[in-house]
């Protein structure tokens, strides 16, 4: 069909939608006579009566029916071109709605945040904090950042980073007490929680290690662990590791630092096994806007193909990097 022919796309597509002439024509600033002239020049090409009119209703055709459907998605492919290509010329404007993990989104989003503020300044930012996933729908957000979760078939979801896991404690706790060699003589440590739902999380383990470089099948392990102290928050838990309560399983994005100085020392390094990976997520949709693909690029850009929170924690160099 000739590309003259989308204004009578459109002018169909609008009436089988309303089942009125009148309507359609309001909607798309036409005269009721000029709606009707685009669906009959439809129906002459094709050689098919695509409507049912009578003075009170308007209806489709079996054939209108076909038709109704093949139009509908002809005239959305043409939309998406048109925002697509307007977005790669477009520069990022207006509110961006964010959701991220409380510790991680304050350590390491916000810096990449500063940092695409400055470079979009007609971008405005709303940042809400919270471990829990929230309905991205719902709660009209943009985009957010998860640590694990389900997946979602209204998402989208791409992986920014890994989330190493280490095992450790401070170096008064291990001087006092026996080093841990396998998970199973955790049970004899003070183990120190992280809580999520209300319920402390097991640990996760390589429960297959490799000997003299051969490859062995890698089986997750998970410790059920017990100790003086549990929370929620994952930089208080931190801070109680480095306090020489006891032992704790943390991520390399909180204590980097900390391994490189010494503050906290690993253990249990042969079965370290990586937590569920680092991703950003945004609704199902068929076109990004500029201010969301700036900054999902801008993140992948900084944190691939190794993060700075890993370059700082000067560990298992050597592991493959994120796909």
């Amino acid at each position: 069909m000739a590309i003259d022919r989308i204004t009578d796309l459109a002018a169909f597509v609008r009436v089988s939608d309303a089942r009125s002439f009148t309507i359609a024509a309001q909607q798309l600033g036409l005269s009721r006579s000029a709606v009707g002239k685009c669906v009959v020049r439809l129906e002459d090409s094709l050689g098919v009566r695509l409507l049912h009119r009578t003075t009170r209703s308007v209806t489709l055709t079996h054939e209108g029916e076909a038709f109704y459907a093949r139009c509908v998605r002809v005239l959305a492919d043409l939309e998406e071109i048109e925002l697509d290509m307007a977005s790669r010329t477009e520069q990022p404007r207006g509110r961006l709605r964010l959701d991220l993990p409380v510790s991680f989104g304050r350590l390491h989003v916000l810096p990449v945040l500063h940092r695409f503020m400055e470079m979009w300044p007609e971008v405005v930012v709303n940042v809400t904090f919270t471990d829990r996933y929230v309905d991205l729908i719902e709660e009209g957000i943009d985009v957010a950042i998860r640590i694990g979760g389900e997946e979602d078939s209204q998402l989208v979801g791409r992986t920014l980073a890994r989330h190493r896991l280490v095992t450790c404690a401070s170096p008064e706790y291990l001087a006092s007490h026996d080093v841990p060699m396998t998970p199973a003589d955790l049970g004899d440590h003070s183990c120190l929680a992280f809580t999520h739902g209300g319920r402390p999380t097991e640990w996760r383990f390589r429960s297959q290690v490799p000997a003299d470089g051969a490859e062995t099948a890698v089986n997750e392990q998970f410790v059920r662990v017990h100790g003086r102290f549990c929370t929620s928050n994952s930089e208080s838990l931190r801070d109680a590791v480095l306090a020489g309560y006891g032992i704790g399983q943390l991520a390399t994005f909180l204590i980097g630092a900390d391994l490189r100085a010494g503050r906290l020392q690993p253990i249990l390094e042969d079965h370290a096994l990586d937590g569920p990976p680092i991703r950003v997520v945004y609704p199902t949709g068929r076109h990004l806007s500029p201010k969301v693909r700036h900054f999902i690029d801008l993140l992948a850009e900084i944190w691939r193909p190794e993060p700075p929170w890993d370059e700082a924690a000067d560990v298992s160099r050597n592991s493959p990097t994120v796909p």
